[in-house]
């Protein structure tokens, strides 16, 4: 029951992160290009990796793996809104935008979560 309720109050955290973050973002760079959620993926890759690494290296308790990564990161970052821009934008006709912010959402992402692991079992 603990663990449930850390999951529900991390994702609320999670959320409100996530909103903030990306109006910031889209204030301060307004644009085609979905910077706040580009940001905010590749910024959640880095934490989930971090935790994970904490879990293999230094026997982070698993409850604490699921709230912060089925919790804060699974309401923080957002796989649908990712597709949705993608399609967005080459309904736009924007398709150059659309392969650059897939694109560099993998290769940007994946190595965040490699440094968030790398981090977390140092």
């Amino acid at each position: 029951m603990i663990t449930l309720l850390g999951v529900g109050a991390a994702a609320a955290l999670g959320a409100v992160a996530r909103y903030v973050l990306d109006q910031y973002v889209q204030y301060r760079k307004p644009g085609a290009f979905p910077r706040g959620t580009w940001l905010i993926n590749i910024t959640g890759s880095f934490v989930l990796g971090l935790f994970v690494g904490l879990l293999a290296r230094h026997g982070l308790p698993e409850q604490v793996l699921t709230i912060v990564g089925a919790g804060f990161c699974g309401a923080y970052t957002t796989f649908s809104t990712f597709s949705y821009e993608l399609v967005r934008l080459c309904e736009q006709g924007r398709v150059g935008k659309s392969l650059l912010y897939g694109a560099s959402s993998l290769a940007v992402g994946l190595p965040a979560a490699a440094a968030g692991f790398a981090a977390g079992t140092f």
